[in-house]
């Protein structure tokens, strides 16, 4: 994996350019350097998953903590035509054979293809106590968290409730019976879904939150609720404007419309030509999830690129 200092002498072109250095940035740069293509990585900074203590899920390193993982990958470039770049990508114009990126650091890249790896930022609802502990008491993911809170006394907090509160209630009882639903007002909830709910032992409290101090729920009427960990689904955004700047479609279903980009599920390709997208700005959002996303999007880009220089009778790496 190059330096740093050695970009900054060489060309300002790159054949692929991968925007974005979590687990599905770092697979895709790792795949396509295995197939010989000059790669630029950027990387601008902590992944999503920097708060909590450890990654799950993921086959041989189960229980890393994320900054280890990123720190491995890292090093697993080493032997392949990655370049590493702490930078990020302010701005991107398509132009004749590919795009013009304009880092923040003040340099012009050349690319044919874009691979945007480059995630999304969780919007936590406004109730004091969810930032300072997400990722430590405040969890998202039960496949991630689930088992360390196994069987103790949680709260899932889903503001507005609905089909999201009950689909939550559902899935979190697999972890624990003593679970209460936290929707924050009114729980929208129909009665067969309020009674599969009862028959599974999972409570659910419509009284407005004012706070989580970790140990326990502060309601607006004063009364409180202890709980060991509170479990929450925060609204996304993109961490990018890149998707915007490019115009790439995002998906027109779900709880994540108009948040998560629209891409060909067998290829990761956007609605842009030359741009594919991969990892939690596609829905991925698992440490290993997004690293196969990673990777099928990357092979994708190497075999366009070799048909397409098969096409016009060149070689290029």
């Amino acid at each position: 994996m190059t330096s740093i200092d050695k970009v900054i002498s060489k060309s300002n072109f790159f054949p692929v350019v991968v925007i974005g250095a979590g687990s599905a940035g770092l697979n895709a740069a790792l795949v396509l350097g295995r197939a010989r293509r000059s790669t630029l990585l950027l990387d601008s900074g902590p992944p999503r998953n920097a708060p909590a203590h450890a990654a799950h899920g993921l086959l041989t390193r189960d229980g890393t903590p994320p900054l280890d993982l990123l720190r491995i990958a890292r090093e697993q470039l080493a032997p392949y035509p990655v370049t590493h770049l702490s930078d990020a990508a302010e701005h991107v114009t398509p132009d004749e054979g590919g795009f013009t990126l304009f880092l923040n650091r003040g340099q012009t890249i050349r690319t044919r293809r874009l691979l945007l790896a480059t995630g999304v930022t969780d919007l936590l609802p406004d109730i004091p106590g969810l930032q300072d502990g997400w990722g430590t008491n405040v969890h998202h993911c039960p496949y991630c968290h689930g088992w360390e809170v196994r069987d103790q006394h949680l709260a899932d907090l889903i503001p507005g409730g609905g089909e999201m509160a009950y689909h939550r209630g559902v899935l979190l009882r697999q972890w624990t019976p003593h679970l209460v639903l936290l929707t924050h007002g009114a729980a929208h909830l129909s009665a067969q879904q309020r009674d599969d709910l009862e028959h599974l032992g999972v409570r659910i409290d419509e009284r407005p939150v004012a706070q989580w101090d970790g140990q326990a729920i502060t309601f607006e009427d004063g009364t409180r609720l202890k709980r060991d960990a509170l479990f929450v689904t925060p609204g996304q955004a993109q961490r990018s404007r890149l998707p915007e700047q490019l115009g790439c479609a995002r998906i027109d279903r779900g709880p994540l419309a108009d948040v998560l980009l629209k891409v060909t599920p067998e290829t990761g390709r956007t609605s842009v030509p030359g741009v594919y997208a991969a990892g939690d700005m596609i829905g991925e959002q698992q440490v290993v999830l997004a690293a196969a996303s990673g990777a099928r999007s990357a092979a994708a880009i190497n075999a366009d690129l070799c048909f397409e220089d098969a096409s016009k009778r060149t070689l290029q790496t």
